[in-house]
Parts: structure tokens; C-alpha cells; sequence
């Protein structure tokens, strides 16, 4: 007699498991999909709406932790589904069952593609966006590709090492950096993103805070715009988005660069930054941009001390389960460095590393300065993936 611990949280692996034994592979589908186990965090609650809540889920089966303001439902996909659709003896309040439906069904399978101006980016495998900064300040390779030839050849390197998108940014947003005013950043951008679309073939992104540089660049030839502050910079930018039919990307952070740093206080990053970005997302879709769309970026060292990207990357879940494709960044950043002890230079190992990380809690585009190095890694990742029938 053998007792062994299958992997019932990843469902592809259960699923495996029963169907090599003989089960259905529909039925094992359906079993490992029901059975997966999922923690649910209602905050903020009153408390009739958390006695309530409690009293509903202790009689659907589920367990239930309380607290001042809270509760946390643990149970499985198929439980918390019967709750999300209360009976008519049910005292559920309405709104907490259509906010717990609507989460269950964001977090159905992460979409596998995504949708731009041009042209539909699949999303089955790691998709590799590759950092060109035509900047004199960033904090990795301001004034690498500063120059307009030198930016147009790092994009080509960028494409033959396996770059799915070239993301071209003007503005350095490292912690403390000063925004160039608008003149300047259309200068460096417009150029390199007409030269690199032209040349490339590859989807262009712009990186930018700024509704006219996104519109100018978006004309040029980009496709995607990629905006730090989640489109609460500049209130013209979700019309520009919308208008083009652009994809984009949507980034957590607090503050700007000049004050982030200082807003890196969380109780708990993982779901604060979860919730922040669903709100930035629902606004964005208000506005008129297509969900197919929108790609979320938790904004790993935006806001966020070397604690907080850590949990993040262990979390990510929380974000996946928003039911958009998830982006992250790590690239080099100070935390990478905080854990290894290597200077700005020699990160590129580590940030193959948080890229693998990510991939398997399931995000699906990485933003990188090396684009060899993490699509190598990366290629690993999906293959480990492929294996357990999750991509």
C-alpha cells in the first residue's frame, strides 16, 4: 500500500492523475475544476452583511473567518458557486452574491490572446516584451539607445532573440525621476516607434503617462499603450485608447515617481493591489475600451519596497483571477538586487528567475531589458506548463 499527495491544486495535474487511471478525461476535467480549492476575502463588510455572509457560508459547506470588517470564505470552485447563487431560502445579501459570481467567473481560464490596434497578440506561450528606453536617465540603460540608430538596431537585436512586442518609452520612471515636458518625450518617442514598426514588423508599445505622446505615437505606428499610472495620469487617456482601439496595459502604482516610494505601505499588497487594479480596469472599461484589450500590471517596484514584489510574485493569483492577461516587470530592479546582492548590471539571471516565477502563477508577459535570457528561461516555464495541459 502506497499513500501519495497528488498536486490537487494545480487542477491540469489532477485531472492527469484520474484520467491515465481510467476516468473520463471530460469527467476528470470537471472533477479536478470542482475541486480545486479557492480563499475568497470580502472586505469591507458591516456586520449584518459578515453575520450574514458567514451563516450562509457554514451552511454551504465552506469555512468562514471573520474578522472586524471581513470575512474570508474557503472552499472549493463548485461550493463557492452555490453560494454565488443563493437559493430563495437564502439570507445572502444580493450584492455580496454578484460580487463572489462575478469573481468566479473573471477567473475562469486566463484569456489567450489580446487584443491591439493591428493585429491580435496570441498568449499560449510567455510573451516576451522587450524594454526600449530612449531616455538619458534610466536606471538601467539610460542613453543606450538614446540615438536614433542605436534605438532602431537594439529593436532589430530585441526581434532576432525572440521579442514578441518592442515597448519604446521616453520618460525615465525610476524613483525620483523628473518628467521631460511634453515637447521632448514626443521628440525621443515618435521617430523610434515609426522606425521600429516599419523595420520590425513586431507590435509597437508605447510607454507613456501622456494622452498626446500615446495619440502621436499611436499614429506612428504603435499599437499598444503601456501607462504607469493606470490611466489616471492624464483624463484624456482612456478616450485615446478607446478611440484607436489600442490594446493596453494598465499599471498599479501609487503616487508618481517622485512620491511612490513614499506610498509603499500596505496590511496586505497582494489583495490591496488586486483591488486597485480591478477598480483601474472597471473605469477603463466604463470609458469604452474593450476587455480583450486590457492587460494588468501589478507594478513590481512602483510602490512597492523588495517585500512587497516578493509577495507579489508569490500572490499572483490574486491578480490572475481579475480574468485579464497579467504582465509583469522585474527587470533588473532593486529587489532582485536586494536578493541576490548584484549591482544593476548583473541582473539579468535573476530577473530570468522572477520571470519563471511568474509564468508559473500564471502571468504571460514579461517586460524585460534581455529579451534572450528570459525567452530561453521562459521556454522552460512554458514547457514545465505544456506538460500539465495548462497552456
Amino acid at each position: 500500500m502506497r499513500v501519495t499527495a497528488l498536486a490537487g491544486d494545480v487542477p491540469a495535474a489532477l485531472a492527469s492523475a484520474l484520467s491515465v487511471r481510467g476516468v473520463d478525461p471530460v469527467r476528470a476535467e470537471a472533477l479536478a475544476a470542482g475541486g480545486s480549492p479557492l480563499a475568497v476575502l470580502f472586505e469591507p463588510l458591516d456586520e449584518t452583511e459578515g453575520f450574514l455572509l458567514a451563516r450562509e457560508a457554514v451552511a454551504a459547506g465552506l469555512d468562514c473567518h471573520t474578522g472586524d470588517g471581513w470575512a474570508v470564505v474557503v472552499g472549493t470552485l463548485a461550493r463557492l458557486g452555490g453560494l454565488a447563487r443563493p437559493s430563495a431560502t437564502s439570507h445572502l445579501p444580493e450584492h455580496l452574491g454578484v460580487a463572489l459570481g462575478r469573481l468566479l467567473a473573471d477567473r475562469q481560464d486566463a484569456p489567450l490572446e489580446w487584443r491591439t490596434a493591428r493585429r491580435v497578440v496570441p498568449l499560449r506561450r510567455s510573451c516576451v516584451v522587450g524594454i526600449l528606453n530612449v531616455t538619458p536617465d534610466s536606471f538601467s540603460d539610460g542613453g543606450r539607445h538614446f540615438d536614433l540608430e542605436a534605438a532602431a538596431a537594439g529593436a532589430r537585436a530585441m526581434q532576432s532573440a525572440g521579442a514578441d512586442v518592442v515597448d519604446v518609452g521616453g520618460e525615465s520612471t525610476r524613483p525620483g525621476a523628473a518628467q521631460p515636458d511634453e515637447a521632448e518625450e514626443l521628440r525621443r518617442v515618435v521617430p523610434v516607434v515609426r522606425r521600429v514598426a516599419r523595420e520590425t514588423g513586431l507590435p509597437v508599445s508605447v510607454d507613456t503617462r501622456r494622452s498626446r505622446v500615446a495619440e502621436a505615437a499611436l499614429e506612428a505606428g504603435a499599437e499598444i499603450v503601456n501607462d504607469v499610472s493606470g490611466l489616471a495620469h492624464d483624463e484624456r487617456m482612456v478616450e485615446v485608447v478607446r478611440a484607436a482601439g489600442a490594446g493596453v496595459v494598465i499599471m498599479h502604482m501609487r503616487g508618481d515617481p517622485q512620491t511612490m516610494d513614499a506610498r509603499a505601505v500596505y496590511r496586505d499588497v497582494a489583495a490591496e493591489v488586486a483591488a486597485e487594479l480591478a477598480e483601474q480596469r472597471d473605469r477603463a472599461l466604463a470609458g469604452g475600451i474593450a476587455r480583450a484589450a486590457v492587460v494588468l500590471d501589478p507594478g513590481l517596484g512602483f510602490a512597492k519596497g523588495p517585500e512587497h514584489n516578493l509577495a507579489l510574485l508569490d500572490r499572483l493569483a490574486s491578480i490572475t483571477g481579475l480574468g485579464q492577461p497579467v504582465m509583469v516587470g522585474p527587470s533588473r530592479k532593486r529587489f532582485l538586487g536586494a536578493a541576490t546582492g548584484r549591482p544593476v548590471d548583473q541582473r539579468d539571471a535573476a530577473t530570468a528567475a522572477a520571470c519563471v516565477a511568474a509564468r508559473l502563477r500564471g502571468a504571460q508577459l514579461f517586460r524585460v531589458h534581455d529579451v534572450a535570457a528570459a525567452r530561453e528561461a521562459l521556454a522552460v516555464a512554458d514547457a514545465v506548463l505544456a506538460e500539465g495541459g495548462e497552456s
